[in-house]
């Protein structure tokens, strides 16, 4: 957003009461978005479990236990090593390992070692399995186990895959169609796809349709941080889109909690695509945002989102588009095409993040960061079930710390030193060596004085820096210092 966009919030408000049903509104979804990403960790859980026998048991003997069931024996499981011995009703005697089972030749005595000789058969008749805390998985819906644990193994890869995809088509149809038309499509695309998944008839149609729930669910919030985004003014942007994902660490939170009170997957995948209904039955009342109007030269539209801005905030004079856009003529920032029409025009894709070195440097340091934070954070939160204690306390804290982590030191990082590991990144861009004074604090509202950019620019004439930190002019050669930072640390950069 250029110089003359922020009038436009310094006329109607950075974070009125219109924003904020908006921003609300929008990031109550994002809930889902965290609901649906960690869904599987107790959906597709493995239970303790054995090979099935053919009969009905008379006894059951685990090392010095002996009981009338199976279930009875559960208790004392400890290793997967283990095996358990079932004597049937016809006599017959049966060692139940995990993935095979071998029948005593001599039946005389019931005892659990045995040295005589036996014959192995494979589970034929499928597998018995540990309910005592999960009722029902999609394990034990399709025995994924033995030799078909793969298939289990592939399900939140497949479905970390559609997250890539859907973040990729659905960012570069919200450019194309508008913000509001996707985040109608991906929010309704939700509710269904939840829904279908408790419905799904095998693992294969399991799969499928949970991609395409992680492709609208990675497109909603991607599009989603973008729709808030250009709805807040400076003044309160930077925690408003901290805060998106505050939304989405209480949808993780959410998922402890279902989980610990439905333990029957496909009942537990219900309840949980139930919390976006709410945002289904509302969302179609959300605006487009003014500036993606404005870039498809609806003047019109973005006017009237204008005027009913200002109607919700209680503004008398809202700001007029004739007035942004005469600003925009005077812009700083419009000298940089050279006042070309043609260039002005000019379509921008993803191409565009490698036209130089500067920016691919760039552009793949920020693509390094997001992957190591992310691989880091869902490896741990995924394997919540085996960190010992209560699993379900464990997801459960793993997003309020993640709320309390944004909450506590997101900002503090963006306001004032969020700078500092993105300098020393790029430290070696700054020319000549020079040494530079960075602050510590810095006023967003100031925006650059060489293009007017107010967020991280990357533009050929603003290299490495904060706009409002420090612009590097190509045709000077020289660093020009943002005189409006309000402290400084005396850190210097070689």
């Amino acid at each position: 957003m250029a110089l003359s966009s922020e009038r436009l919030f310094d006329s109607l408000g950075h974070f009125g009461r219109f924003q904020a049903c908006v921003y609300f509104a929008s990031v109550f979804q994002a809930m889902s978005c965290g609901i649906h990403y960690l869904a599987s960790v107790f959906m597709a859980v493995t239970p303790n479990f054995v090979c099935g026998f053919p009969g009905n048991v008379s006894s059951v003997l685990f090392h010095n236990s002996s009981a009338s069931s199976i279930e009875d024996i559960w208790t004392l499981w400890t290793s997967t090593e283990n095996y358990i011995v079932v004597q049937l009703e016809n006599g017959e005697i049966w060692e139940l390992d995990q993935c095979s089972r071998s029948k005593r030749e001599v039946t005389l005595d019931l005892a659990y070692e045995y040295k005589g000789n036996k014959s192995v058969f494979p589970c034929s008749d499928g597998f018995l399995y540990d309910d005592t805390k999960w009722k029902s998985t999609v394990v034990t819906q399709w025995d994924l186990v033995c030799d078909r644990e793969w298939l289990a193994k592939l399900i939140q890869p497949t479905f970390m895959l559609g997250v890539l995809i859907g973040a990729v088509i659905f960012g570069d149809i919200a450019d194309r169609l508008g913000r509001q038309r996707v985040i109608w499509f991906t929010s309704a695309g939700q509710f269904v796809f939840g829904i279908a998944v408790a419905f799904t008839f095998d693992y294969y149609s399991f799969v499928i349709v949970r991609f395409l729930l992680a492709m609208v669910s990675s497109g909603y919030l991607v599009v989603a941080f973008v729709y808030v985004t250009e709805f807040v003014g400076i003044k309160a942007r930077t925690w408003a889109s901290m805060h998106v994902h505050a939304f989405f660490a209480m949808g993780i939170m959410i998922v402890a909690l279902v989980g610990f009170l439905v333990r029957t997957w496909w009942v537990y995948q219900i309840f949980l695509s139930i919390a976006t209904l709410p945002f289904v039955l509302c969302c179609w009342m959300l605006p487009e945002t003014p500036f993606w109007l404005l870039s498809e030269e609806r003047h019109e539209d973005a006017q009237k989102v204008i005027d009913t801005m200002a109607r919700w905030n209680k503004v008398s004079t809202p700001c007029k588009v004739s007035e942004l856009c005469s600003v925009q003529q005077d812009d700083p920032a419009s000298d940089r095409t050279g006042g070309d029409e043609a260039s002005s025009a000019k379509k921008h894709n993803i191409l565009d993040l490698f036209c130089n070195w500067q920016i691919a440097r760039r552009t793949i340091t920020v693509w390094l960061i997001w992957f190591t934070g992310s691989l880091g954070y869902y490896v741990f939160s995924l394997s919540s079930v085996s960190l010992g204690g209560n699993e379900y306390l464990n997801l459960f804290l793993i997003g309020f710390q993640y709320i309390n982590y944004l909450s506590k030191y997101g900002w503090k990082i963006f306001h004032r030193c969020g700078i500092w590991p993105y300098i020393s990144l790029h430290s070696r861009t700054v020319p000549n060596n020079s040494k530079i004074t960075c602050c510590w604090k810095w006023k967003h509202d100031v925006p650059c004085r060489k293009c007017g950019c107010s967020f991280l620019c990357i533009s050929e004439k603003c290299l490495d820096f904060h706009a409002t930190f420090a612009c590097w002019n190509h045709g000077s050669s020289e660093w020009n210092l943002n005189n409006n930072a309000s402290r400084n640390t005396g850190k210097t950069i070689d």
